[in-house]
């Protein structure tokens, strides 16, 4: 395929896939599927099996792996995480897949995705990639019905994971990724990031906060986005949540609620009982880095709620990149 044939491709499927997510956005398809789930008890990992039957053995071949498969670059595949990746080389809207095959995935997608975010991902996805399935891939490891597997959605700002509890200590399946640019360089506001409300939410804590507790939270120096490996016991840099006051305390945990809202259920649930297991939010501790304020507003860009076993790091400048990894054992390791 020619250069140009590949941006005439491209720009018809970006067509076609944002006409398909604007249909989505309105209610069509993501309230259908909806109420399937509701009364069928349809989920993400029986569509993930019925999408492994309808798979041939070139397709196969290509996308399914052992459960602990090791790639020569990134090692564990199944739990490398990244904000812009292929975890396999054929696109979603590829004519590797079938219609049929694409409408499983697209299935998977909204299952995992809570319903109330179905617009606003669909959004991201439009900006950032030119619609669903464009510039995105999948991967089974294991066998679906045989035992432990999990599938893996990766591409622009999207690592999505659909693992039904087969990963062990881990939750959603493993670290996770999302993040959005309207623009690459957004301005001080975000305008239409459908991720800044969360941080919004955490600045409006910084401004409950008195000077100690500021000083305290408020660091110089943004560490490496890609740095979230846990630590475990070890002093985490930030303000103790159990130095917080009660109002402050519950100001936090509707944050957390905003940080999780977006995921199925079932996962917020498996992110809740981890954070739990460690010592729950008193355990965390709340950080705000001075180092990329964008407009200079003292509102802040970059900060991130950390526990022994807990990292949700948000990175806003120049445009939202976060990063997930939740587990409820600190000895899990990370794969980037």
């Amino acid at each position: 395929m020619n250069s140009q044939q590949h941006l005439d491709r491209r720009s018809f499927l970006k067509t076609a896939s944002a006409a398909a997510a604007a249909t989505s956005a309105i209610g069509g398809l993501a309230s259908s599927l909806h109420a399937e789930s509701a009364t069928t008890g349809t989920t993400a990992e029986s569509l993930v099996g019925k999408l492994y039957t309808t798979l041939s053995d070139k397709q196969r071949n290509d996308i399914c792996f052992d459960w602990n498969h090791q790639d020569p670059k990134r090692g564990l595949l199944r739990t490398f995480v990244a904000n812009n990746w292929n975890i396999t080389s054929h696109e979603i809207m590829d004519d590797f897949y079938s219609d049929d095959q694409r409408d499983l995935i697209t299935q998977i997608f909204e299952s995992i995705v809570h319903p109330d975010w179905h617009e606003r991902y669909y959004q991201q996805l439009n900006d950032d990639a030119g619609g669903f399935g464009i510039e995105q891939s999948i991967a089974i490891f294991g066998k679906p019905g045989e035992g432990k597997f999990e599938l893996v959605l990766t591409g622009r700002h999207m690592t999505l994971r659909c693992d039904g509890n087969s990963a062990d200590h881990v939750a959603f399946g493993g670290p996770i990724f999302y993040g959005h640019a309207p623009t690459d360089n957004e301005s001080a506001n975000h305008t239409d990031n459908v991720f800044w409300h969360q941080a919004v939410a955490a600045n409006g804590l910084y401004k409950m906060l008195d000077g100690k507790q500021r000083k305290e939270a408020l660091l110089s120096r943004t560490p490496r986005e890609q740095a979230v490996a846990f630590r475990g016991q070890q002093t985490i840099p930030g303000l103790p949540v159990t130095e917080m006051s009660s109002d402050q305390k519950e100001h936090l945990q509707k944050t957390l609620g905003l940080l999780v809202e977006m995921y199925r259920e079932n996962d917020q649930q498996e992110a809740m009982q981890c954070l739990k297991t460690q010592g729950g939010l008193d355990a965390c501790s709340l950080v705000f880095y001075q180092d990329s304020d964008i407009g200079n507003d003292g509102v802040w860009d970059n900060w991130r709620l950390e526990g022994p076993s807990f990292v949700w790091h948000y990175r806003g400048k120049p445009h939202v990149h976060v990063w997930v990894n939740v587990a409820d054992d600190p000895n899990v390791k990370l794969n980037t």
